[in-house]
């Protein structure tokens, strides 16, 4: 039994007089005049402890010994500080605790880092010794956070009357968009086990069995490269309910997080209720699907103007956008070039600038080969005034959007257009039901094969699959996806229509979705869900800007734990045991 009376960061002008038994790790140690202050830290906070050499010999004396993260267990009585030496940054600035008994619970080598926040330690030294990183205090408020927004979600669920049941982790490999972890069944010798990318079969499959309304905090696991906001596996806020349309699924997810930004941060929304846009229209207008709405700095087109001038450059393009930068029209010559470069990572050819000088002037290269009329035209499609740069992107109509996103974005953080304070939330929907694969030759799924088409576009699936249109919907917010979701298809001729779009044969959809089409033919009631990612939801309430800083241990951006050193290789006779055979390239 834990024999403390209170935690450190609880010790108040409440409790002065009181003795009271606290444990932690030394913060610091400090010898004035005679006197050791210690100050005492655990996960709720500081607190700090005097011993007096004349009043506690004993216990002043282990004092000498004790050294930062140390751990102990003090027993004393809570006291005033002396005046002037209160500290009112912290709650318990106001008392100190007088130390009657101290005992040393264990000892510690000096850390590799400061216990602290603001640290500039190298990475790979934190997640090394991980247990020391989440000590420091802007760690621990990150996972507390995370455990409070759990919390109130599993609450939220609860009163809503859904029921939290938890999926197999060991499942069938199926594709889902990306390369699945798998498994070895060690009794079924060249068989494997594959990890989730998600639960999306299994709780359609929850769907059938009549549960209605299901959730659960689920462990995903996916092969691919890591990034700042990806990791291999990722826990995410699992939804799934019955005779919804996707209005539904808004109902009940755009309060939760409504509530989750009030409530458990210092956020303000940009928006309430969250807007609807469509998949069209956030590409014509920001160039991505996941925009970042805390700023305008919107696309326009000017495709009809280009392909009438005389440029070559824009006369052949299929499609001429630009955004406008404002007050950027005094960029020197290589700040134009550096954009350029920037432009080419993304495809595009080149980019076209002018720019509107303060002194009225146009400062550009390529108005030579235009009319004064057809300048004018530009500057006006692109609301620019004196002062403002544009910047034009002339190509085929996915290198235009990219290319023009990422300026955007890049021309946004550079011009401080991004409030931190503001939490800006939308839907997007009407996404493409398929995309078309270069490489492989067919059509394959934009979101998931499970995905229902807009009813009024089933009969484009055999005369125009690029133009149907998907119950797909996101959530997204601050330029990320937060939260994908769909209504899926719940009737087994139209899930073999889809598959049948997309090329699979009918030997690969018994392998693989058997199961599910078989389901289907059992009362399988209409059905949609959605399912938020936890740990971007958490890495965009405290401002982060890489997910490792929310997640209590996770791997580098190259997929490896330096504290375990996974992955790492096993030995022949587990290899053998499992049937593998490990062959190098």
């Amino acid at each position: 039994m834990d024999q403390r009376t209170h935690y450190c960061g609880e010790v108040t002008a409440n409790d002065i007089g009181k003795q009271v038994t606290l444990h932690g790790w030394v913060n610091s140690n400090r010898d004035h005049g005679g006197l050791i202050f210690i100050d005492l830290r655990d996960r709720t906070g500081m607190v700090q402890t005097v011993i007096d050499p004349e009043k506690q010999p004993k216990a002043f004396k282990l004092a000498e010994s004790v050294r930062s993260e140390f751990v102990l267990e003090v027993v004393g009585t809570v006291g005033h500080r002396p005046e002037g030496t209160e500290n009112p940054n912290i709650p318990t600035g106001q008392v100190e605790v007088h130390i009657e008994k101290l005992d040393i619970l264990n000892t510690s080598l000096t850390p590799p880092f400061p216990i602290q926040d603001g640290i500039t330690t190298d990475e790979m030294v934190r997640l090394k010794y991980r247990y020391l990183d989440l000590r420091r205090p802007e760690m621990q408020r990150r996972l507390i956070l995370r455990h409070k927004i759990v919390k109130m979600m599993r609450d939220y669920m609860d009163e809503r009357g859904f029921i939290e049941v938890e999926t197999p982790v060991l499942i069938k490999s199926t594709p889902e968009g990306a390369r699945d972890y798998l498994v070895p069944a060690r009794l079924y010798p060249g068989s494997f086990y594959a990890l989730p990318q998600s639960p999306q079969q299994l709780k359609q499959l929850l769907m059938v069995s009549g549960m209605d309304r299901y959730f659960q905090i689920a462990k995903c696991f996916r092969d691919e490269d890591p990034r700042a906001d990806r990791q291999p596996e990722f826990t995410q806020l699992d939804v799934e309910m019955s005779f919804v349309k996707k209005e539904d699924i808004f109902d009940v997810m755009e309060p939760l997080l409504i509530k989750i930004v009030e409530e458990l941060s210092d956020k303000k929304l940009k928006f309430k209720p969250f807007p609807r846009l469509t998949y069209s229209e956030v590409i014509d207008r920001f160039g991505i699907d996941k925009p970042d709405l805390r700023f305008g700095m919107e696309l326009w087109d000017i495709t009809d103007i280009g392909n009438a001038s005389d440029f070559q450059v824009f006369k052949n393009a299929p499609q001429i956008k630009g955004i406008t930068a404002e007050g950027c029209a005094n960029y020197s010559r290589s700040q134009i070039d550096e954009l350029t470069e920037f432009a080419k990572k993304y495809g595009a050819k080149g980019l076209a600038t002018i720019a509107l000088t303060e002194d009225g002037s146009i400062k550009s290269p390529i108005a030579k080969f235009f009319k004064e009329d057809e300048i004018k035209s530009i500057i006006k499609k692109a609301d620019a005034k004196v002062g403002d740069l544009v910047l034009i992107v002339a190509d085929k109509p996915k290198i235009v959007a990219e290319t023009l996103a990422n300026l955007r974005n890049l021309m946004g953080t550079r011009l401080g257009l991004r409030d931190d304070n503001i939490i800006a939330l939308a839907w997007v929907v009407d996404f493409p039901l398929v995309e078309w694969k270069e490489n492989e030759n067919r059509w394959d799924a934009a979101h998931h094969p499970f995905t229902m088409p807009v009813e009024e576009d089933m009969g484009l699936m055999d005369t125009d699959p690029g133009k149907v249109r998907s119950e797909a919907y996101d959530l997204v917010c601050n330029g990320s996806e937060l939260a994908s979701g769909s209504i899926r298809i719940h009737r087994r001729d139209i899930q073999n229509k889809v598959f049948k779009l997309m090329n699979y044969s009918e030997k690969e959809v018994q392998a693989r979705f058997g199961h599910m089409l078989d389901a289907f033919e059992y009362g399988a009631p209409p059905h949609g869900g959605i399912a938020p990612g936890i740990d971007r939801l958490v890495m965009l309430l405290t401002d982060d800007d890489n997910i490792r800083q929310v997640m209590a241990f996770p791997k580098t951006a190259s997929g490896i734990d330096p504290m375990t050193n996974a992955p790492s290789p096993v030995d022949d006779a587990q290899l053998k045991e499992l049937h593998i055979k490990c062959v190098e390239d």
